[in-house]
């Protein structure tokens, strides 16, 4: 009879401990939520950023290993300040937004370094063409926002050259845009509310 306490007691503490790590489901918060851009123009560089970042994020925050992510980006949204810039952007001689216009990136693994910090790898889709990058990222922290959802932030770097993608504007003789492009992002995700109890 004892024995067969101890394994109940075994058991309910196993699912009870799977329970506690599940991971935990945020949905990016495009209104609060940035892909920051950089990359040289002439002799100096150009700046500007994505504002329209949906997906979401697994997080398990006592194992960030089990986590995991699956984000989309308008490429309508690009911002560089300057509103005759961001048109000519958008053309084929540049982003071709009216043939792609949507960038996506779905995690394939993410290696662990601190309770914080890790590596994200996974497949990158620009302009029709998927590649498996990796990058660092930060978890910046988790809280209750003014309204009583609950929130977390992540921050991560990573580069890319646009001619793996297709692009050829930095490959041309005294090319007045680079080829290498300086990627920040800033990612804040919401709880989704809980769904009300049926009556």
């Amino acid at each position: 009879m004892k024995a067969i306490k101890l394994t109940l007691l075994a058991a309910t503490c196993l699912f009870s401990s799977a329970a506690i790590a599940a991971p935990e489901i945020y949905n990016i918060d495009n209104t609060h939520s940035f892909a920051n851009w950089s990359l040289r123009h002439v002799v100096s560089k150009a700046s500007g950023t994505f504002t329209d970042i949906t997906g979401v994020i697994n997080v398990d925050s006592a194992n960030l290993a089990n986590s995991s992510v699956d984000a989309k980006i308008n490429m309508l949204s690009v911002n560089s300040g300057y509103a005759k810039r961001d048109a000519h952007i958008k053309e084929k001689d540049y982003l071709d937004v009216a043939s792609f216009a949507e960038m996506r990136f779905v995690s394939t693994k993410i290696e662990a370094k601190t309770a914080t910090e890790g590596v994200m790898t996974g497949n990158f889709t620009l302009r029709g063409v998927t590649k498996q990058i990796s990058f660092p990222f930060k978890v910046l922290g988790f809280g209750v926002d003014p309204w009583g959802g609950q929130r977390s932030g992540f921050e991560a770097h990573t580069s890319i050259k646009a001619s793996d993608y297709g692009f050829g504007w930095g490959l041309k003789p005294n090319a007045a845009v680079g080829d290498d492009i300086e990627i920040t992002l800033l990612i804040e995700g919401v709880k989704p509310a809980p769904e009300k109890a049926k009556k």
